[in-house]
């Protein structure tokens, strides 16, 4: 019996019932194979451990999380704290602690959901947005001076290593060149931005040469946006830094049909540290409490963890019974179905009994 001691933060909003829609299906499939084990821990941090502590989550939350194979998230972020307290608070101090520099978000059109863009079905919009995770826009360098007067001054540095974008570039190619096309688009701003972005070209340019098999080519991010919604057969492997892949996952999520199933995984590719898999939709404060919120990001999200522990006939058959479900019409609202998040994940264990792979 193989055990994987997984470390399970629902958080804020609709994180709560998706992680444990998520737990469900995750002990499904533990027995439907019957030689693993995933044993969840959950940690209480969040805005509500905030609101009584003063803190998202206690001083050594890095130290407790540490002996775990992974971390499953949830979403963090409530409407009466600020926002860069929460995600400042609890996401980044893991993602940047554990150097979980390799963000990793499939997309593609699932089986019975619809894309808002015209004549693209399942099949046609099938990408992997590998996003700079721990430098770039999102370093947290900067400050503000002379607060509430005319002449006050805010700055926000972004931040390009020559050993952060080298990784993720190298990181990027990998995994195009293990998709069947072989495809990669490196995302870039250089015309305007002439010294971190510039550096970012050239040390594609160099990562490129190790990777002969890989067609690659070079986009700026707001003619990507373009690509992605007029030509988006023409996409497979994007890497972009931490604002830009920030922003064009959502719009990829959106154009899929909806945020509500779309994954991500927030990678150590070496294995120093446990890497955490959350969904990308957010706390979703709207839907809390309603039971309708959409669980197939998080399924989809513990299947990039299932791989990620080498679980990999687990991660398809749990992949395979998000389609088969989706294909049924066991949809939440949000992408046009009328089931709640209750009977799609009762749906989701049944197919994965019923499954013969």
């Amino acid at each position: 019996m193989r055990t994987h001691n997984i470390a399970a933060i629902p958080a804020d909003g609709i994180g709560p019932e998706v992680i444990e829609a998520g737990a469900g299906v995750l002990a499904a499939l533990a027995r439907r194979n019957g030689n693993v084990d995933y044993k969840l821990t959950f940690f209480d941090w969040g805005s509500d451990y905030y609101k009584k502590h003063g803190v998202m989550m206690p001083a050594d939350g890095l130290e407790q999380l540490k002996p775990f194979d992974a971390i499953y998230f949830g979403a963090v972020g409530a409407p009466d704290v600020p926002d860069h307290i929460t995600l400042w608070g609890l996401r980044l101090p893991i993602c940047q602690g554990f150097d979980q520099y390799a963000n990793v978000r499939p997309t593609k059109i699932l089986p019975g959901i619809t894309s808002p863009l015209r004549n693209v079905g399942v099949g046609d919009l099938d990408w992997v947005i590998v996003r700079e995770n721990s430098e770039g826009e999102y370093s947290g360098h900067g400050g503000r001076a002379h607060r509430g007067l005319p002449e006050e001054v805010g700055t926000e540095v972004a931040i390009f290593t020559r050993v952060g974008v080298t990784r993720i570039m190298r990181y990027a190619f990998r995994l195009a060149q293990s998709r069947p096309r072989k495809l990669l688009t490196v995302v870039t701003k250089s015309n305007a931005q002439r010294f971190g972005m510039v550096m970012w070209d050239e040390i594609a340019s160099e990562v490129a040469q190790e990777f002969p098999d890989v067609t690659w080519d070079k986009m700026l991010v707001d003619a990507m946006t373009v690509r992605m919604t007029l030509n988006p057969q023409s996409i497979d492997t994007i890497v972009a830094t931490n604002l830009h892949a920030d922003i064009l996952s959502d719009l990829a999520g959106a154009l899929a049909g909806s945020l509500g199933v779309a994954p991500t995984a927030n990678i150590d590719p070496e294995r120093r540290f446990p890497s955490m898999f959350e969904p990308i939709h957010g706390s979703a404060f709207d839907i809390t409490g309603k039971g309708i919120a959409n669980p197939v990001a998080t399924f989809w999200t513990a299947a990039q963890m299932l791989d990620h522990l080498g679980e990999h006939e687990c991660s398809q058959r749990l992949m395979a019974a998000v389609d088969r479900v989706c294909e049924a019409g066991i949809m939440t609202p949000d992408v046009g179905g009328t089931a709640t998040t209750k009977e799609v994940t009762e749906a989701m264990i049944q197919a994965i009994y019923g499954s013969n792979t």
